[in-house]
């Protein structure tokens, strides 16, 4: 069994992977009723003693204590203390927090140049200290947003550093994208000058969009005040109080980061239980990468659901692969069915059979359209554990031109300030940063959307395969 650490970066990525913990630890309980330490939590999780050292392989069966393979990195501390004086606190020690107290003032050059260079090593020592933890290290899931500047600035930072110093391991980067009202002035600049590091560094990237989980949260709550959806909460809901009431200040924020943390429990699935057809996480980049700057993959759940503890009713399991199309259901604003598919990887968990997803693939690709040279550019997985409380879930990764769009408008909205040189200057007084950053960075912008244009033009358009040489029997 191999292991994947997760680097949770700024306010966003912080409450993100506390939310993916706490879910992965329920899956995890509801699976192993015995309390084992087994190759399944191994994936994600230590088992230390009370020294807080690794128990030997002699008494690998026994849980004694159990530590998040996580570093946490936030340059203003507010959301790390939280966590450590919640009830994930005992998941992590001291060596894995790298702290500060100032923040990043929604600046990418504060946390991507200062910050950067002022906590190089000890993010370097921490980064190895894990993954030398591990037996068979394979992945670095990397958690953090666009639009502020520790999450932006440092996020990516620390990107590049994975590829400096693990070469050959996998980085899957969850990015989540500002809105168009974003309350962050600098937002445009901070996501260009990231989005530069993220095609450069990153081996797939799964952009988020705020308004798309906002949208979602509405519509679910929507359905729930309609009667579609029990609503029922139990008392220990991780997003309830201690009184068991739901805590309205933190709702929305709590609803949408369950819906990424969803995400991450399902793409991660098939590295944590058993199934008839895992699917390898570098398979994912394998399959579904065929030109290395277009990494960005498109992801959509069903059912969707934001608290672990609501009722919902059982998706048809058809209806479920139908929805996973739908525009409603993808975690950005886009309509894949109406743009370009490269590839497409369905990742489904629980009592499915190989024939269900043969049968729907086959209904549903009259419907899609692929580029001409990848007609069958289909990857499944089937993980035979299903999220708690439903039968079965489906994730959707394509990459697909649909994710143009968001592309497009963030270079819009950069150059509406770029356009003015508004804010110019609390960037450039950084050391290390130059205006020449701003250019390379819409540029290399450009250059991504030109790629998914000129793959959009060959839509309809059959290209016939290049001639061969003639063999002589």
């Amino acid at each position: 069994m191999t292991q994947s650490v997760v680097v949770q970066v700024g306010q966003c990525g912080n409450q993100i992977g506390c939310r993916f913990w706490d879910l992965a630890l329920r899956e995890h309980a509801a699976v192993n009723k015995k309390g084992v330490y087994d190759e399944a939590i191994s994936s994600f999780f230590r088992n230390v003693d009370s020294r807080n050292r690794d128990v030997p392989d002699a008494h690998r069966g026994k849980i004694c204590s159990l530590k998040a393979r996580a570093v946490l990195i936030d340059m203003e501390e507010g959301v790390v203390n939280e966590i450590l004086q919640g009830p994930m606190r005992d998941l992590f020690d001291s060596k894995q927090l790298i702290t500060d107290v100032s923040g990043s003032g929604n600046n990418w050059a504060v946390g991507n140049r200062l910050y950067g260079s002022q906590y190089r090593e000890q993010i370097v020592d921490n980064l190895r200290r894990t993954a030398e933890q591990c037996d068979c290290l394979q992945c670095f899931f990397v958690i953090h947003s666009m639009g502020g500047g520790t999450g932006s600035g440092l996020g990516t930072f620390v990107l590049k550093l994975l590829e400096d110093e693990f070469p050959e391991v996998c980085r899957f980067v969850t990015a989540v994208y500002p809105s168009a009202e974003d309350d962050v002035i600098t937002s445009p600049y901070n996501s260009v000058l990231a989005m530069k590091e993220l095609t450069e560094h990153a081996d797939c990237v799964l952009p988020i969009e705020n308004q798309s989980l906002n949208d979602i949260v509405n519509k679910i709550d929507q359905m729930a005040r309609s009667g579609k959806l029990g609503s029922a909460v139990k008392q220990n809901s991780p997003v309830t109080s201690s009184k068991g009431a739901i805590k309205e200040t933190e709702k929305p924020f709590d609803a949408m980061n369950n819906i990424v943390a969803n995400l991450l429990l399902n793409l991660t699935s098939s590295a944590r239980f058993e199934g008839t057809l895992n699917m390898d996480l570098n398979e994912i980049s394998l399959n579904l990468v065929p030109f290395p700057k277009l990494h960005y993959l498109t992801s959509s759940l069903t059912p969707l659901y934001t608290l672990s503890d609501v009722n919902i009713p059982t998706r048809r399991l058809d209806q479920m692969f139908s929805d996973a199309f739908s525009k409603d259901h993808q975690l950005i604003r886009a309509d894949p069915k109406h743009n370009l598919y490269l590839a497409c990887a369905l990742m489904v968990r629980g009592n499915v059979q190989i024939s269900d997803l043969r049968r729907n693939i086959e209904r549903l690709k009259p419907s899609l359209q692929f580029v001409s040279w990848n007609q069958e550019g289909w990857k499944t997985g089937l993980c035979s554990v299903p999220p708690v409380g439903h039968s079965h879930s489906l994730l959707a990764l394509a990459n697909n031109t649909c994710v143009k769009p968001t592309f497009v408008e963030l270079r819009d909205r950069f150059a509406k300030l770029y356009k003015k040189k508004a804010h110019l200057h609390h960037y450039l007084h950084v050391d290390g940063m130059e205006q020449g950053c701003f250019t390379e960075a819409v540029s290399s912008l450009s250059s991504l959307i030109e790629e998914y244009n000129q793959l959009d033009a060959t839509r309809g358009v059959f290209i016939p395969d290049s001639p061969r040489f003639s063999i002589a029997l």
